[in-house]
């Protein structure tokens, strides 16, 4: 796609350097344009690195929109089904473990962490789902920092644009002779090269909006994520871990007792 784009701008090019030499165009008609297409010839060869860039960010943009949606990262019955698998699974978790095993989403990622814990401390349990977040933010994040590199060099690239356009105007006004009082030589050129200007600004600033918009999207879904781990480990770690450390204290308190009792009846 991008050699083709390539391919294209350098053939326009031509034809319009072809189109000049063959016949004289008026002022009027070199600076006008008529379409997107003629836009982007009048703006130079720096528009290439600047198309190249539009591409590589609407790629991303269609990506992210896909992947960060909401029953993308959470699907609605995932918590549902997981409690049902869990009440079926008699304590040996093997039904909610294929379950988040088989599951794609990034939520299954940190409930299987939680999971395969089951039954150590609670401290333990939080430092695995702890890290298996981190992993999931990562992902989460993929491609915005290229998006953010885009809108940094999107408005250096216009502008590299036009510091060329206008060496180039003042180049051509230096070499002609009769260049005193056709101030519409250096006007041309400098039109020209501001366009390059106005494309770096025009991706600049939409790549921008998209990149704050998937980084605010993503801080809702970690924080919505996190309270639905915090909540898991409050309902099924916690029981788990109090039956394994307490229960055994329990049963121990009460045989004494028990043997207590007996012997005091006995007496």
């Amino acid at each position: 796609m991008r050699l083709s784009w390539l391919v294209l701008a350098v053939a326009a090019t031509a034809q319009s350097v072809f189109a000049q030499g063959a016949a004289p165009a008026s002022p009027e008609t070199t600076a006008q344009v008529g379409s997107v297409w003629d836009f982007v010839v009048k703006g130079g060869p720096m528009m290439i690195p600047i198309g190249a860039c539009s591409f590589v960010a609407l790629t991303i943009v269609i990506e992210r929109l896909i992947s960060l949606r909401r029953k993308q990262v959470i699907p609605p019955k995932f918590v549902s089904e997981l409690n049902e698998h869990l009440e079926d699974s008699d304590e040996d978790y093997g039904k909610a473990l294929a379950y988040c095993e088989k599951s794609d989403a990034p939520v299954a990622t940190v409930f299987l962490a939680a999971l395969k814990r089951m039954g150590q401390s609670v401290e333990t349990i939080e430092k695995h789902i702890t890290q298996a977040g981190e992993g999931i933010v990562i992902k989460l994040r993929r491609n915005l920092r290229a998006l953010a590199v885009i809108a940094s060099i999107a408005p250096l690239l216009g502008l590299l644009g036009t510091i060329f356009g206008m060496i180039n105007a003042f180049q051509t006004v230096a070499l002609s002779g009769d260049a005193l009082g056709k101030t519409e030589l250096l006007a041309k050129g400098i039109y020209q090269a501001m366009i390059t200007t106005a494309a770096g600004l025009m991706l600049a600033i939409p790549v921008l909006i998209a990149y704050h918009f998937f980084s605010t999207k993503i801080e809702y879904l970690v924080r919505e994520l996190d309270v639905m781990t915090v909540d898991f480990v409050e309902t099924h770690a916690r029981p788990s871990v109090r039956e394994a450390h307490v229960g055994p204290k329990l049963q121990t308190v009460e045989a004494d007792s028990s043997s207590g009792k007996s012997a005091a009846a006995s007496a």
